[in-house]
């Protein structure tokens, strides 16, 4: 054969492979009968564009609103927006049904890994250790710490309404969350208050988020992704060899320490050992990774719903007003804050609920796959392998779960709110997971809203510096935040 020839029968063999790969997924694949996308069901390049794009959380949104509560968006993967995949998958019942590894990826501190990517038996020991360092217990012990930080917060934010010139939120909310994690996980802050500045670590996190998003895109394609494993630029290694470093010698030189302060590795290292060493212990990767974790997962996050809470603050004056009302009658200074009075904050509360549910920190599903020999997933069988996830941006967001889904209601989490909201599905309602894979410190980041909250709202008059519509953010994973400008009004020195 002629290399013409060669080329052409390539060519050929090419185009019919792809015919009958579309031709499968379109009208012989076991979820055909699932509605979604045409381009969508028939291969999975469509979905990759929209997550590279940072656009998968709105399209998936828009998909929902025209095609309903169960979506096929890639030709194995559903989208669900019902609170049945809550209690089927997401519960203690669903432990049948593994996190999808190409979204997760492997462990960046090596095998074993930490608690995100660890299996059952692992996750269970890894839980069981670290659970301590975030029961109420240790949070009334570690109230002063944060006490002192939302201090630090608002005495910096002085120095900034003195100098009458806006200021991005996002970046305040963001140092003092860092500073908090990195004192709770390394036994010392990161100085990002005082020095009212990211560090080159902390900037080197915000820029590795994106890149789990695009390749978790490649890990779909092997040969690709081996490709590019070795093909990239020797300064993106040599960044991610010096993050883990940098974070692995924090974990040393935290351990090295003699101490009882009331920080997560005293808790860790307090419940370990005993009659099986390696039973009750963490192992030095999982040590790595779950620092790794706890810098990440207890920072960015709540300093998201603390910026989108605040936005949507700021454009229902009305909720504020309540708001600020509700705060600076419970408190008469800032030395009278507690964690139980904060506790007893109903509208406070709501706000959160409701920054939640319009801004939640992880707006994408969480994938899990069926087990190898299927499942009944919302009253149907679904083969093995299969790909399911609750969308918590289309599942909040969608009027099928929640009445004037649009719209920052506050009040809806509330008793009053009961007979308009009362029909609203809050079982949907998963911010921070659910079942034994939820978020360990959920009391912990519900705490820092609410202290950090109130530390604000009780010093300053918030105003909006421009008219932008600040929500309007692509996702690569977590929200890709624009800069939230706000003028501060000292209210009073307190």
């Amino acid at each position: 054969m002629t290399l013409y020839q060669v080329a052409l029968t390539g060519s050929v063999l090419t185009l019919a492979y792809i015919a009958s790969y579309v031709f499968y997924n379109v009208f012989l694949h076991p979820l055909r009968a699932y509605p979604g996308p045409l381009l969508g069901r028939a291969s999975i390049l469509y979905m990759q564009k929209q997550t590279f794009d940072g656009a998968l959380v709105r399209w998936l949104h828009s998909l929902h609103e025209e095609y309903g509560p169960v979506v096929r968006y890639a030709p194995n993967e559903l989208s669900f927006i019902d609170a049945d995949l809550v209690r089927e998958v997401y519960s203690h019942r669903g432990s049948a049904f593994e996190k999808q590894r190409d979204f997760y990826g492997p462990d960046a501190f090596g095998s074993p890994p930490g608690l995100i990517r660890a299996d059952q038996a692992a996750h269970s020991r890894q839980r069981k250790l670290v659970s301590h360092a975030f029961s109420d217990k240790a949070l009334r012990e570690q109230e002063q710490l944060l006490k002192g930080y939302a201090g630090l917060l608002a005495q910096k934010l002085q120095e900034k309404a003195a100098a009458a010139v806006p200021i991005d939120m996002v970046r305040w909310f963001n140092f003092t969350t860092f500073d908090i994690m990195s004192d709770l996980t390394f036994g010392e802050p990161l100085h990002l208050l005082e020095e009212s500045e990211y560090t080159p670590w902390v900037k080197s996190i915000f820029g590795n988020i994106k890149m789990v998003a695009f390749t978790s895109i490649l890990r779909r394609w092997r040969l690709l992704d081996a490709l590019f494993q070795r093909v990239i630029p020797k300064n993106i290694r040599d960044q991610r060899k010096s993050h883990m470093e940098h974070s692995s010698m924090r974990v040393e030189k935290r351990l090295a320490r003699q101490t009882d302060r009331p920080d997560i590795m005293t808790y860790v290292l307090r419940y370990s050992g005993g009659k099986d060493e390696m039973e009750k212990s963490l192992l030095p990767t999982e040590l790595n990774s779950n620092s790794g974790l706890f810098m990440l997962a207890g920072t960015e996050t709540t300093a998201t719903l603390l910026s989108g809470m605040t936005y949507h603050l700021l454009r229902n004056p009305e909720k504020m007003e309540r708001l600020k009302k509700e705060i600076r009658t419970a408190f008469g200074s800032f030395d009278d804050v507690h964690i139980g009075e904060l506790s007893q904050l109903e509208y406070l509360h709501a706000c959160i609920e409701e920054g939640l549910r319009m801004y939640p920190p992880v707006p994408l599903g969480l994938p899990r796959t069926t087990p190898r020999g299927g499942a009944m997933v919302n009253g149907k069988w679904l083969p093995g392998g299969t790909v399911i996830s609750l969308q918590q941006y289309a599942a909040y967001h969608s009027e099928y779960n929640f009445k004037n889904a649009e719209s920052f209601v506050p009040e809806r989490w509330m008793p009053e709110g009961q007979a308009e909201y009362g029909s609203d599905k809050r079982d949907v309602f998963i911010p921070f997971s659910n079942g034994p894979r939820n978020c360990l410190g959920k009391n912990l980041a519900y705490h820092e809203m609410r202290l950090l909250c109130v530390s604000v709202l009780l010093h300053f008059d918030l105003e909006l510096a421009d008219d932008k519509i600040w929500t309007d953010q692509n996702v690569y994973v977590l929200w890709e935040k624009n800069p939230l400008m706000v003028k501060l009004t000292s209210v009073k020195t307190l």
